[in-house]
C-alpha cells in the first residue's frame, strides 16, 4: 500500500517537483528544421550511367578536336597555297588527316555502344580499333606522298613567304599544344586509347607546326642559302606523321589481338574478386581490352565440398560485385575451381 503525505490544500505533493520560474531573456524559437538532421549521401553513380558518361566524354573530345582541326586545315591550306610554301600546305594536309581520323572516331564510339546482337554476343567495342587502324594507313600514306613533293622541290626556287604565313603557324601550334593538353587529361581518366592516339597526334601538330614555323623563317630572313628550308620542314612533318601513323597502327592493332589489359587493371580486378566471401584463391584472370571497355575472364577456387548451388552463388556474388565496381567491364566469364585441386582447369 502507498502512502501519500497531504499538502496545505488537502492535496498529495506532485510527484515532479516543478521548476523554477525563469526570469532570463526571452529564447527565440527558430521556425527552420533542426541542424542535427542526417544529411542525405549522394547516390552513387550506376555502372551503365557511368559508361555512359564516359562515352559522352569522349564523343565531345572528338568532336571538339574535329572541329578545331577542320578550321586549322582550311587555314592552313589557304595559307600555304597563297604563299606557295610546301610546308604549311603538308601541314594543312596533317590537320585534315586529322579531321578524318576524329571523323572515324566519332563514328566508332556510336557503333561501340550498341548493345549485343545475334551476330555481335560480345557488342561492337572494337569498332574503335578497326576505326584506327584503317585512319593509321590512310594518314601514313599522305604523309609520304608529302615526302615525294617536297623532295622533288628541294632544289625549286620560290618568293620568301609573307608574315602572315608565320603567324598562321605560330597560332597552330600553340592551339595544337592546348588540344594535347585537354585530350590527354581527358583519354587517360576514361582510358580510351583512341583519345589518348588523338592526344599524342596533337602533340606531334604542334612540333611539326613548330618546324614549319622555323623553315618559313629561314626562308623568309636567311635569304638564298635557306630556300631549301620550306621543304625540309615540309620532310619534318612527314617523318612525324609516318612514326604517328605507325605507332597508331601497331596499338589499335593489338587490340584487335586481345592483348591483356595494364597490370593495375588486373591487380585490382584479382584483389576486389578475391575479397568476395567464399572466394579461397584467384587462380587464373585474363582482361582483355576492347575499344573503352574490357572482358574478363576469372577461375575461382572454391570448397570443394560446397553444393553446385552454392558454388554458383558464389560466382554470381564475383561478377556482380566486379561489374559494380569497375564501370569499363563489360562482361565477366566466371569458372570455378575446387581449392587445393592437383589440376590445373582450362
Amino acid at each position: 500500500m502507498v502512502q501519500y503525505t497531504v499538502g496545505k490544500d488537502g492535496l498529495p505533493p506532485p510527484l515532479i517537483e516543478p521548476a523554477p520560474p525563469y526570469n532570463g531573456p526571452p529564447v527565440r524559437r527558430s521556425n527552420r528544421a533542426s541542424s542535427h538532421r542526417p544529411r542525405r549521401r549522394k547516390a552513387k553513380m550506376s555502372a551503365p550511367s557511368e559508361k555512359s558518361a564516359i562515352y559522352r566524354e569522349a564523343v565531345r573530345a572528338a568532336a571538339l578536336g574535329l572541329a578545331v582541326n577542320l578550321v586549322l586545315g582550311v587555314s592552313k591550306l589557304v595559307g600555304g597555297l597563297g604563299s606557295g610554301s610546301v610546308a604549311l600546305m603538308s601541314d594543312a594536309v596533317n590537320s585534315l588527316g586529322d579531321v578524318l581520323t576524329s571523323t572515324a572516331v566519332l563514328f566508332a564510339f556510336r557503333v561501340a555502344q550498341r548493345p549485343p546482337d545475334d551476330e555481335h554476343p560480345y557488342g561492337h567495342t572494337r569498332a574503335e580499333a578497326i576505326a584506327a587502324s584503317n585512319v593509321a594507313l590512310l594518314i601514313t600514306v599522305s604523309a609520304l606522298a608529302i615526302a615525294w613533293e617536297a623532295s622533288r622541290r628541294f632544289t625549286a626556287t620560290h618568293p620568301a613567304p609573307p608574315v602572315w604565313a608565320l603567324w598562321i603557324a605560330a597560332a597552330n601550334a600553340a592551339i595544337k599544344e592546348g588540344l594535347y593538353r585537354y585530350k590527354i587529361a581527358v583519354g587517360r581518366r576514361i582510358g580510351s586509347s583512341a583519345v589518348i592516339a588523338n592526344a599524342w597526334d596533337h602533340r606531334s601538330d604542334a612540333l611539326c607546326s613548330l618546324a614549319v614555323l622555323i623553315g618559313l623563317g629561314l626562308v623568309r630572313w636567311g635569304g638564298p642559302a635557306w630556300r631549301g628550308a620550306d621543304e625540309a620542314a615540309a620532310l619534318v612533318v612527314a617523318a612525324v606523321i609516318v612514326w604517328s601513323g605507325i605507332r597508331l597502327f601497331r596499338q589499335s592493332a593489338s587490340e584487335l589481338m586481345d592483348v591483356q589489359a595494364d597490370d593495375a587493371l588486373v591487380e585490382r580486378v584479382r584483389h576486389v574478386a578475391g575479397a568476395v566471401e567464399g572466394v579461397e584463391r584467384v587462380e587464373k584472370l585474363r582482361v582483355r581490352k576492347s575499344g573503352m571497355e574490357h572482358f574478363a575472364d576469372i577461375h575461382l577456387e572454391v570448397d570443394p565440398q560446397m553444393t553446385v548451388a552454392k558454388g554458383h552463388e558464389i560466382g554470381h556474388r564475383v561478377k556482380d560485385r566486379l561489374l559494380r565496381e569497375f564501370s569499363t567491364l563489360r562482361d565477366v566469364l566466371v569458372h570455378l575451381e575446387p581449392y587445393g585441386h592437383l589440376g590445373k582447369g582450362e
